[in-house]
């Protein structure tokens, strides 16, 4: 429990360092413009987080040929993996999951058994609209976190007891980044560089 807690407070600090890197990069106003002062709240800094990760994530999809989405690695140890496909529509699954979490509400789309995603989507154009789908929602749901319910203890969508929007938001992003951090392997042993090493 105590590895979880250090892990969700340093996915946190990634999520604020991500925003104020951001702010770095603006463009710099000109000379006779005032600048705009923005305040820092929780939910700007969650969805500049989502967004970046949605952003390397789709990429990422889109550079896998559709006949590879049935793909899953077989040399070595590699019994019951997922397809390249099943990656993504769990990951998709985990966000309206943990999403709904922080709504306080049911999954809006089909989760599956086993946060697997619809049995029913097979096509690469399927499984990538309900990838973006499902980022939507993310991004829905952190537009509701706030100062004041940040931390307020809401029921966990596993029943493992009580969790916090921010330990859900933050379970999205290291949830997201383990399984990018696969999918990266099943690009390259298909001889394709991921895009965001192309850069």
């Amino acid at each position: 429990m105590r590895r979880l807690w250090r892990l969700l407070l340093a996915l946190f600090f990634v999520a604020v360092s991500s925003y104020g890197i951001a702010q770095v990069e603006k463009k710099k106003p000109a000379e006779t413009e005032k600048p705009v002062e923005t305040e820092i709240t929780i939910d700007k800094v969650l969805s500049i987080s989502f967004t970046h990760l949605h952003r390397i994530l789709l990429p990422l999809a889109m550079a896998m040929p559709e006949d590879k989405y049935e793909f899953a690695p077989t040399n070595g140890e590699f019994k019951g993996v997922r397809t390249f496909g099943q990656q993504l529509k769990h990951v998709a699954a985990t966000n309206f999951i943990y999403a709904s979490s922080i709504l306080g509400e049911k999954p809006p789309a089909d989760v599956g058994e086993e946060e697997e995603g619809p049995a029913s989507l097979k096509t690469k154009a399927e499984i990538l609209k309900y990838l973006n789908e499902s980022f939507a929602y993310v991004q829905k749901a952190v537009a509701k976190i706030n100062a004041q319910n940040v931390v307020r203890p809401i029921k966990n969508p596993f029943g493992q007891g009580e969790a916090t929007r921010l330990a859900m938001a933050t379970l999205i992003i290291g949830h997201c980044y383990d399984h990018y951090g696969q999918m990266v392997e099943y690009l390259r042993m298909n001889g394709i560089v991921p895009p965001a090493s192309q850069r």
